[in-house]
């Protein structure tokens, strides 16, 4: 069945708005990280002055410089404290404030799952959230993580840039400063804009208890939950976060009421993240170069999400056989105010982006049409990626393009300017591969586990699609889930946990020593064998090693689950 030419003036609208604000948004980002003046320094400067007091950070931009070591170690252990504090959060709301509807302490194992899901950018949720989290709790704890760990990702990204763009150096800026700058000009202004926004679309931003309504037709009353809805709404996208404050997330009227919302929703997955890429071209001082990876981001999104939209938009081979009408397309687990391209847009663009907010259940779409967010999340999320761990994993995968073509040619692999050896292939190499091992250990785990196996309530290759969902979307820091898998038990959440915080740290500290090896490298001229890292050539190299990549690790798993359920 076709697909209504609204679904696809929808996409082509949200892909047109996305381009055009590639160049002054990157720009602009470019201008907070080098330090350059920018109009919110008269309206916040104070406060970035403040926090550095506060961090004991030096306000001499030489004196505050960190080697990669350095630099991880304070981002090890901000993030460490990050889930300390909420961890403690969650046990003592019970006697702390802001809890009108008096929620008690969190199990120790879901306290855990969700203070690491927070502090890595994952945001999976084994609970619902306006069942199980206070006020306070969600933001204090949960919205202030939502900001600073999408800092933080954009803090290593920034120090990696560092890296390739300057020369004998062994330093690569100052994680404290990054972190602020992040937040306090980048993530809060835009949030707060987008906050007001979801206020004028209906969505709810209140300090009031749940309502008691009563019921039309029967005796009784509904529960309905409100809550500081939007200002956490707002950040979760912008941020690449992807929590919810409602158990079904952004499916839920008062957290996504309108298809403008919706709308708003996706674009602001998708603005930061491909900005950045522009951002990564002028601190090189070569923008050709973040317009190559901004182009093979689209080149392999754009077929993913038309297998997504079309499947979805067919039938549902399982529908059919119990005689229901399936006229529009397959619409079990959408939202009727969304439709299927809506859906199927959200869907795709919150796998692509690492941040698994959901407006619809991926368990209900079609064999194909799931197919495609399960392996968005696979082949890293690097298209578009997280804010700053998107960029970060595509640049991984370009050095390994390189140093294929430099094999292939019988040269140093050079990327802008800079040699790639042996210990940046190492790093490289370990970015790319450990959470592809840790997907398809604990994957293997689940399944031949007792504990692992209790949790799915689907047998056969879906269940088994569900329980490979689960780990590829903690580890790749992604969130959303199939549904179906009863993720809320001590193995689940102890394993899902473990997946996140290696699916994050151990890529950033690769990241980080590799951009303080490229750091202290001189520039090498251009020659007549140096392969042009802007052109359409080295886009389809890239694009290539990324989907090789992927299908080599993960077709024999996705060959159990998606692809034998289509077939049978």
């Amino acid at each position: 069945m076709s697909v209504p030419w609204q679904g696809w003036a929808e996409i082509v609208v949200l892909l047109v708005l996305l381009v055009a604000a590639v160049k002054p948004l990157g720009a602009y980002i470019a201008r907070v990280y080098e330090g350059e003046p920018i109009i919110l320094d008269k309206v916040l400067g104070w406060l970035e002055r403040l926090m550095y007091r506060l961090c004991g950070v030096s306000l001499d931009a030489e004196k505050r410089e960190m080697k990669w070591t350095t630099y991880a170690g304070a981002m090890l252990l901000f993030n460490a404290a990050g889930i300390i504090v909420v961890y403690a959060v969650q046990r003592l709301q019970g006697h702390l404030p802001l809890n009108p509807d008096g929620m008690s302490a969190v199990s120790p194992d879901l306290s855990w799952n969700t203070a690491v899901s927070f502090v890595t950018n994952t945001n999976w949720q084994s609970y619902g959230g306006e069942t199980t989290m206070s006020y306070l709790t969600q933001m204090v704890a949960l919205t202030v993580q939502n900001f600073v760990c999408a800092a933080s990702g954009m803090a290593v990204m920034v120090a990696l840039i560092r890296g390739i763009s300057r020369k004998t150096t062994s330093t690569l800026g100052n994680f404290w400063v990054d972190l602020t700058r992040s937040t306090l000009y980048i993530l809060f202004p835009l949030s707060l804009l987008l906050a007001v926004f979801f206020v004028s679309q209906g969505v709810v931003q209140t300090f009031s208890p749940a309502h008691h309504v009563s019921l039309v037709q029967s005796v009784g009353e509904q529960v309905l939950a409100v809550g500081p809805v939007a200002s956490q709404e707002a950040i979760k996208q912008l941020g690449t976060n992807g929590g919810g404050f409602f158990n079904v997330n952004a499916a839920h009227p008062f957290e996504n009421p309108t298809p403008l919302s919706n709308f708003a929703s996706i674009y602001a997955l998708l603005v930061i993240p491909a900005a950045l890429t522009h951002t990564f071209g002028k601190m090189v001082k070569d923008t050709r170069q973040g317009w190559a990876v901004l182009a093979a981001m689209f080149v392999v999104f754009l077929p993913l999400l038309y297998l997504c939209v079309t499947s979805e938009q067919g039938h549902n081979a399982a529908l059919a056989s119990l005689h229901i009408d399936q006229t529009g397309g397959n619409m079990e687990g959408k939202e009727v105010r969304f439709g299927i391209a809506g859906t199927s847009l959200y869907a795709s663009a919150t796998t692509a982006v690492s941040c698994g907010a959901v407006n619809g259940m991926h368990d209900s779409f079609t064999p194909l049409g799931g197919f495609v967010p399960l392996f968005l999340i696979q082949l890293g999320e690097v298209i578009f990626g997280g804010v700053g761990a998107g960029l970060y994993g595509m640049l991984m995968f370009a050095v390994v393009a390189v140093f294929v073509a430099g094999l292939m040619v019988g040269r140093t692999p050079e990327y802008i300017g800079k040699k790639i050896e042996a210990k940046e292939m190492k790093m490289a190499s370990l970015a790319i591969l450990v959470p592809c091992a840790t997907i398809l250990v604990f994957t293997a785990i689940a399944v031949a586990t007792t504990a692992g196996q209790k949790g799915v309530l689907n047998p056969g290759p879906h269940g088994f699609s569900e329980i490979l969902y689960a780990f590829s979307s903690a580890t790749a820091n992604n969130g959303s889930a199939f549904a179906g898998l009863s993720a809320n038990t001590p193995f689940y959440n102890t394993t899902l946990g473990l997946a996140m915080y290696f699916g994050r740290f151990f890529i950033k500290i690769p990241v980080l020593a590799l951009a303080g090896s490229l750091a202290q490298k001189k520039i090498v001229p251009t020659g007549a064998g140096t392969l042009p890292t802007h052109t359409p050539l080295f886009v389809a190299m890239l694009v290539g090693v990324i989907i090789v990549v992927g299908a080599l690790t993960f077709i024999p798993a996705l060959a159990l689950g998606p692809f034998v359920e289509q077939l049978s």
